[in-house]
């Protein structure tokens, strides 16, 4: 294993947790192991192990733009997230409202639909 794959590893565990991570590894196939691979290495390893900016901000970034591209699984498990990376629902919602002027308000209320349900589930712990 790289050294990015290695430190993508310890950063992708951090950032969506144990479990999910966990659940991931188990449905592994051989259909699907050169891709986790890649997203491992590259995604978590190049781009969110790198110092120059906080998990907060990074979280803020992809939650803006996984919203702005109507990528709703991975919006919601990166809204999941925010438990671990340090941002709020404060920071959420400013993310938002960008997406809101940037990329559409269509785009933006749905994922707010789907952050006050998710951020919902985690006030009674039910979040996955």
């Amino acid at each position: 294993m790289s050294d990015f794959a290695t430190k993508g590893m310890e950063t992708r565990r951090r950032v969506l947790g144990d479990a999910h991570v966990n659940r991931a590894e188990a449905a592994k196939s051989a259909a699907d192991a050169p891709f986790q691979a890649l997203i491992t290495d590259a995604a978590w390893g190049h781009v969110w192990s790198r110092d120059t900016i906080s998990l907060r901000e990074r979280s803020m970034l992809t939650i803006a733009l996984l919203a702005g591209l109507g990528n709703d699984h991975e919006l919601a498990l990166h809204i999941r997230a925010t438990a671990n990376t340090g941002a709020s629902e404060t920071d959420v919602s400013e993310a938002l409202l960008h997406v809101a002027i940037y990329a559409g308000v269509p785009r933006a209320n749905h994922a707010i639909k789907i952050a006050k349900d998710i951020f919902a589930e985690m006030a009674k712990g039910e979040a996955k």
